[in-house]
Formats: structure tokens, C-alpha cells, sequence
């Protein structure tokens, strides 16, 4: 392990190396493989670092078949090179990953709830927890004990072991490897092996904070943040409380409950307005019902619009059937490229509509369903509406006579 600076020193910002290899790999990224490193490769749910080398981005850090790919911009021209750290993104990430480390612990330590997975995100933390179920009390304890251990600064220590050696230390979950073991202790609190970079103590971790979590394949998935992430975090919330409290005229401290007068207020809105919805409805089917012509035995009522949604030809074809009977309801609308229709009849009618839809769909490559007396369906707006509205008319003047 020693070139990996990393883990010799995860506070080192800038270090020398040399060029081993300069390659692209399968899909053309370029990449070299230095003699050592302090760029951390993605791997154990944390992500790599990013940085430069000779002043070229490092966008992306992976070891591939025993080696760490460092992957560039741009190609590098000299033999030795000069890296440097994007110090702000390491430290988050030492942060974060040694908050999971105390916040597992601290479920572990009290309720036997183990982290049977962890994930390092640009915004939040996860871990998911072997529990179908978790309450906001359990949850304040483990984040209570997770603090206080911050707050208590005890160090963060490594240690190399062998597999055997392994076996003096009380582990919180199983080793995945079984050589270059690497330890990770917070004495007296919590011993996992782990090959991610952390600070030297838990004071530097700050603080953690859980923001919420859901039921993820009967486990818990938690989300939470530590250090730099909880004054982001708080920054942002303070900001959208601040500006909530201007748009409802009310102090932080009242905002829920006037949202839910503002909530309640627009319910009662949407129900006068489905109710005058309804009447309008209602006063355009009588109107539709009083321009109806006479055909055979039956009143034909038929009608073009544009940018008349499906739902609102539904709602005045049954409308319609509801007041007339032997009645034939005949609705299209065009809605920038499409064509929509609807087409009603009551039961008295004895009519089969569906049996009419296969001679007016392929028109418009359209398609419908629906039952005997009630069908819709649409297609291109190859034609105008009132001209599919004929072809509908064509067509049952021609099955009814």
C-alpha cells in the first residue's frame, strides 16, 4: 500500500510522482497510472477524488485490475507530474464517511440494527438498515449517541492487520477482504474495517443530522448529512422559511398552519370551481340538445372543437345521453397534432357503435375502444376536425341505413 498516499496521510493536498503508463481504456478515456498517489479511487461507497495533475483536470479515479487509473482531460506531456487534491471535496468526503461510520455504530450500539449498505451522494448520505421499520423517537436516540461521540472528539484510528489479527477486535460487520485489511477504530465505540478516508478524530466530523428516510425492499434506507452539509443544508431551509413566510404574511413559527388554512381555502376553491365546471357542462348539452337533428328515429347531436381535452368530450357526451333519449352523440376535437373523439348513444338506441370505429380510425391511424354504447379513441391530425367529424357521420349514416 504505499503508493497509496492516502491512506499514509488523507490530509496531504499536494504530492510529486512519476508516469507509469499513459493509456485509453476500451471507451477512449485517457488515463495515466502513477508511481503514487494521494487521489482517492471510487470504491467501499465513497467516490473518488478530483483534482489536477500538472494543471489538467482529474475527472474520474479507478483501480482496474491492481492498478489506480487516474482518468484526464486532457493527455499529459511529461514524465513526472505535480497533483493536487480538490481539498474541499475530500474533506466532505472524509466528513461524511466517518459520520456513517459513528451513526451506524451508534443504531448498532443501542437497538442491535445493523448498515447492511452505505451510500456517499453529492447532497446526502445514505445507509440502509436491516429493519422493515423505524420511529422518529429510535431515530433521535442513534442520532443523539452519534453526537455526543462527535462532541466527546475521541480519535479516529487505522490499523493494518492480518486476517487472524482481525479476529482480536470486536468488528461491527463481516471483513469482505482477506489480506490488507485495513481497520478503522473508534475506540471503545466502533471497529469496522473499511478502506475509505477519514479525519483523525470525531470532533472533526462536526455534527450529524437525519433529514428523513423510507422503506426501501423491507429495509430502511436513511438519508442524513454531517459536517459542512448541515450548514448547507440549513442555509437552504432557512432560505425557503424565510421566503415561505413572506409569501403567506406569517411568522416561521406559524407557517404550518398557514399553509393549511392556505390549503383548505384552495380545496374549497377547486370544489366551486368543479361545481361551476359541471353547470357549464350541464347549460352546453342543453344548448347542444336544442341545435340536435332529426335522423331516422333519432336525434343526431354532433359537434367540432379545438382544444377540448378527452375528459371534457366524456363528461358532455354522458352528460347529453343522460337528458335525451334515442339520441346519437357524435364529439371531435384537435389538439395541436392529434385528433380526439367521442361517440355516445342510450341504451335505448339499440345501436352498436363499436362495430362503426373500424371504418373512420384508419383515417387518422387512429385508435379507440370502449363498449356498445360509449366509445372514444384518436390519432394524427392529418385532417381538421369538423372534416373527421363528417367521416363519422358518413360512416353511421351508412351502418344505420
Amino acid at each position: 500500500m504505499e503508493h497509496k498516499i492516502y491512506y499514509e496521510n488523507p490530509y496531504l493536498k499536494a504530492f510529486e510522482a512519476n508516469v507509469l503508463k499513459q493509456e485509453q481504456d476500451d471507451t477512449g478515456r485517457e488515463y495515466v497510472v502513477l508511481d503514487q498517489t494521494a487521489f482517492y479511487p471510487t470504491g467501499g461507497g465513497q467516490p473518488h477524488d478530483t483534482g489536477t495533475l500538472n494543471g489538467i483536470q482529474v475527472i474520474d479515479v479507478e483501480e482496474i485490475e491492481g492498478e489506480i487509473r487516474h482518468f484526464l482531460e486532457a493527455p499529459i506531456s511529461k514524465e513526472t507530474v505535480v497533483g493536487e487534491i480538490d481539498w474541499q471535496r475530500r474533506f466532505d468526503h472524509m466528513q461524511q464517511h466517518a459520520g456513517q461510520h459513528i451513526l451506524s455504530a451508534a443504531f448498532e450500539e443501542l437497538f442491535d440494527i445493523h448498515t447492511v449498505s452505505f451510500h456517499l451522494g453529492s447532497e446526502t448520505l445514505t445507509i440502509d438498515l436491516d429493519t422493515h421499520e423505524l420511529t422518529e423517537d429510535v431515530a433521535l436516540q442513534a442520532e443523539t449517541l452519534a453526537n455526543q461521540i462527535i462532541l466527546e472528539n475521541r480519535p479516529i484510528e487505522t490499523k493494518w492487520v492480518t486476517k487472524e489479527g482481525a479476529k482480536s477486535y470486536p468488528l461491527r460487520k463481516e471483513l469482505s477482504v482477506d489480506d490488507n485489511i485495513r481497520l478503522v477504530i473508534i475506540p471503545n465505540f466502533d471497529y469496522n474495517g473499511c478502506g475509505g478516508t477519514h479525519p483523525d478524530s470525531t470532533g472533526q466530523v462536526m455534527g450529524i443530522k437525519i433529514v428523513g428516510w423510507e422503506v426501501q425492499r423491507k429495509k430502511i434506507r436513511l438519508r442524513f448529512v454531517c459536517g459542512n452539509r448541515i450548514l448547507k443544508q440549513l442555509a437552504i431551509k432557512q432560505k425557503i422559511t424565510s421566503e415561505l413566510g413572506q409569501l403567506l404574511n406569517a411568522p416561521e413559527e406559524d407557517l404550518t398552519q398557514a399553509t393549511i388554512r392556505l390549503l383548505d381555502k384552495n380545496k374549497d376553491i377547486e370544489k366551486r370551481l368543479e361545481e361551476t365546471k359541471e353547470l357549464l357542462i350541464q347549460f352546453e348539452a342543453n344548448q347542444l340538445i336544442n341545435q340536435s337533428q332529426s335522423f331516422q328515429q333519432y336525434s343526431l347531436i354532433a359537434k367540432a372543437y379545438e382544444n377540448r381535452t378527452l375528459k371534457e368530450l366524456q363528461t358532455l357526451a354522458r352528460t347529453i345521453v343522460s337528458e335525451k333519449d334515442q339520441c346519437i352523440v357524435h364529439l371531435v376535437s384537435k389538439n395541436d397534432h392529434q385528433i380526439q373523439f367521442v361517440s355516445a348513444t342510450d341504451e335505448t338506441a339499440q345501436i352498436d357503435l363499436k362495430k362503426w370505429m373500424g371504418e373512420f380510425l384508419p383515417i387518422i391511424s387512429g385508435k379507440g375502444g370502449g363498449k356498445p354504447t360509449f366509445v372514444q379513441g384518436g390519432g394524427e391530425g392529418v385532417i381538421s376536425s369538423n372534416q373527421f367529424l363528417q367521416e363519422i357521420i358518413d360512416t353511421m349514416k351508412r351502418e344505420v341505413l
